[in-house]
């Protein structure tokens, strides 16, 4: 499980992209290895943000995150993404930090944390959920926007094109991290605690109202029928 970086560290990052009125996203390199990770920003109808699985951006990326508004909420989505969570809290002190109440040892080893996600604050266009059958280890984020619906995963679901070289054998015939979107090998043996479960509950977003996308922590966005997408990964476990 990767530490947390004790000063501000800047990794290769693509810039701020926006998905809807109220949604960003910013995909960003990790060391030593090929798959990208991805950061969410959300904006709250009162015009604070919210910020999913933090990257630690260049100054011009931070300065065009602070011309959206105040940082209020910083999501630790796992105990395995918590690289920028103690650097962003630094930056932004008055930011509430929420995780799943299952891994809030592994986080408060890198930044205290003020709750779970049953905690955090939410209004009619966002909130954090939990998910069943994950061992309260990871939840999910419903976003409201103008042109839809958008449901925030972390690990459960990958979604990532099969690469090349020794790495892209690994994640393809090894962790079968690669080709979804599914849930990969690893998610089956360390996160995935009650198939049924979360089966049920991949059906349950399924059916979200107006569900335009999907965002995962790795790596694409799944936007083209995303209610099909998850019923399919829903099928396989």
């Amino acid at each position: 499980m990767a530490a947390g970086h004790t000063t501000w560290t800047v990794l290769p990052h693509g810039p701020l992209e926006a998905l809807a009125e109220n949604l960003w996203r910013v995909t960003g390199s990790l060391p030593g290895m090929a798959m990208k990770r991805v950061m969410t920003v959300a904006r709250y109808a009162d015009g604070g943000l919210l910020v999913h699985n933090a990257i630690a951006l260049d100054e011009a990326g931070m300065k065009a995150l602070e011309a959206l508004g105040p940082v209020r909420a910083l999501v630790v989505p796992s105990g395995y993404h918590r690289l920028d969570a103690g650097t962003f809290k630094a930056r932004y002190p008055e930011a509430r930090v929420y995780c799943p109440r299952g891994v809030t040892g592994d986080v408060a080893k890198v930044v205290a944390v003020d709750g779970a996600y049953e905690d955090a604050p939410r209004d009619d266009t966002m909130w954090l959920e939990r998910l069943e059958g994950v061992g309260d280890r990871e939840g999910a984020l419903q976003v409201r926007s103008r042109d839809g619906a958008t449901v925030v995963l972390n690990d459960l679901v990958f979604n990532m094109a099969h690469g090349a070289g020794l790495y892209g054998f690994v994640l393809r015939y090894v962790t079968a991290s690669t080709g979804g979107p599914w849930v990969s090998r690893v998610g089956r043996w360390f996160l995935v605690k009650d198939r049924e479960a979360v089966r049920r509950e991949l059906l349950r977003l399924s059916q979200v109202e107006g569900l335009r996308r999907v965002l995962v922590a790795h790596e694409d966005v799944i936007a083209e029928d995303p209610s099909g997408a998850l019923r399919a990964v829903a099928a396989t476990l």
